[in-house]
């Protein structure tokens, strides 16, 4: 009876070695991708823009083109002030587990005219939280108009550097401020940008937000 040949490699070692290499590959590929959690209001959330061209949206395109593999989470929910973040970031903490978290709340707490005082506490509470849970942090500072009063206004735009400072979080001063001042991009209530401002958003926020990331 013949027995099938049985062929061995010469060099079993090499053979070993690519069997290792191409595991790790494949296992690389099934890897999750890591979470990237946007935390905002209507700003975020997209109010009045088309769901495709929202600036979470298309920051999301923007790491994939840059070869960043992060799910992006949009926990943006128009209307929310930071004493709403708060109180809904520890169930997206556990339920996301985010490696990177962007802040991106304060602006209705100015716009009611909210103790400063409070919106402070609240906002340097979400940023400890998400650091003790192991995530980065930016926390994107947005700008008043002129209507709330001086003394509001200064004293509201200087909170956002003292959060930061007192946290550690990274910090991007004036999200809106390239686009505020241009009507071009800003919808008819001057509070919020159009389609044409949400491409200018993730301009200005990516160089704050690439050093917190990891390839």
């Amino acid at each position: 009876m013949l027995l099938p040949t049985v062929f061995l490699p010469r060099h079993p070692q090499r053979l070993l070695a690519g069997l290792l290499l191409l595991s790790g590959l494949l296992c690389a590929s099934l890897a999750p991708a890591a979470t990237l959690l946007v935390l905002g209001d209507s700003i975020s959330a997209g109010y009045g823009v088309p769901p495709a061209k929202i600036w979470v949206k298309l920051l999301e395109q923007r790491l994939a083109a840059k070869g960043y593999s992060y799910q992006v989470v949009n926990a943006a929910v128009s209307g929310d002030t930071t004493a709403g973040g708060v109180s809904r970031l520890p169930a997206m903490l556990r339920q996301h587990r985010p490696e990177v978290v962007v802040i991106e709340l304060g602006g209705n707490d100015g716009l009611r005219g909210l103790r400063l005082k409070n919106t402070r506490e609240n906002l340097q509470a979400m940023v400890r939280m998400a650091q003790k849970s192991g995530a980065k942090v930016l926390l994107l500072g947005i700008n008043l108009p002129p209507s709330q009063g001086v003394k509001y206004v200064n004293d509201f735009h200087a909170m956002y550097p003292s959060v930061s400072k007192a946290t550690g979080a990274a910090f991007l001063p004036g999200f809106l401020e390239k686009v505020g001042t241009d009507p071009d991009m800003m919808q008819a209530d001057g509070i919020h940008p159009n389609s044409l401002g949400q491409p200018v958003l993730v301009d200005t926020m990516w160089p704050a937000l690439e050093p917190l990331l990891k390839k």
